[in-house]
């Protein structure tokens, strides 16, 4: 089974005592879009764990997933207390690891002490147009200040403010959460190349290799993903084939509810795997 539908995504299949099994969202790539096993881990996650909100979730990316096989989510329970609780998810296809996830979850206490960052000065998503990112899926997304990752001779720095919405979010909150962490995982990489002439999004996977390693998400306040949320992005640094970024997530009216950082992976293609002029690459 396939789907073109976010949230359906979310909906997993029990096979098992902590054993889930997901389905794929339909993508022309080659690949599993890294996003989906985010969204899909954080959904195993909490219903392994009802009754806690998940706090933090750091995933490594050990394979791409292959579209055309389903994901199957295994939850170990490392540790559950009064008010805390670790799991492990792992996502597989057979014996291929593609991510494996250590997860966070909590029950929230009254505030002691109480602060955030404030939200940069961007101009609101009516302000900046559609971008056809989603594919007609059930989510918007606006980039702002005019920036176009998208174009290898766009320059810029490396900062990426972009405001994202979904359509028909169920009620619970781990539900938003999920959708947070599908959108998380797909500008980290073109905000490190913006400064960088000859590199853009359109040839990430063309002419140069590129690959989410590793993501941390943190959760700092309930929210709604089917309300506008600015991801304020950048890159802090980029060298030895490699790109770290970070971002904070803000609502319309400045909470700060979620932060997020990201190793990735940006170079040439070896000789052996330089795709076809006019394809692109299967790994």
């Amino acid at each position: 089974m396939t789907t073109t539908d976010l949230v359906e995504m979310l909906d997993l299949d029990e096979v098992g005592p902590d054993a889930w099994r997901g389905h794929n969202l339909r993508s022309p790539g080659a690949v599993v879009f890294g996003g989906q096993l985010l969204a899909q881990a954080i959904a195993a996650a909490a219903q392994a764990a009802p009754g806690l909100q998940l706090k933090s979730m750091h995933t490594v990316f050990t394979r791409s997933g292959l579209p055309d096989q389903p994901i199957d989510l295994a939850v170990e329970r490392l540790h559950e207390g009064r008010s805390f609780a670790t799991l492990e998810v792992s996502a597989r296809q057979g014996d291929r690891l593609c991510t494996r996830s250590l997860v966070l979850l909590h029950r929230p206490d009254p505030d002691l002490v109480h602060h955030q960052d404030g939200m940069p000065d961007v101009d609101g998503p009516e302000q900046c147009p559609p971008t056809p990112t989603s594919e007609g899926r059930g989510w918007e997304v606006r980039i702002a200040d005019g920036a176009d990752i998208f174009d290898p001779d766009a320059i810029g720095p490396a900062e990426l403010r972009v405001w994202s919405r979904f359509d028909h979010v169920p009620s619970e909150p781990w539900a938003s959460q999920a959708l947070l962490g599908y959108a998380s995982d797909g500008f980290l990489i073109g905000t490190a190349m913006r400064p960088h002439a000859g590199v853009g999004q359109a040839v990430a996977h063309v002419t140069i290799s590129t690959s989410v390693v590793s993501q941390t998400l943190t959760f700092h306040d309930v929210f709604d993903a089917g309300e506008w949320l600015l991801l304020a992005q950048r890159s802090p640094h980029a060298g030895a084939g490699r790109s770290f970024g970070r971002a904070d997530v803000f609502t319309l009216d400045g909470r700060l509810v979620a932060s997020f950082a990201q190793e990735n992976m940006i170079r040439a293609f070896a000789t052996d795997r330089q795709p076809a002029p006019g394809e692109r690459a299967k790994h």
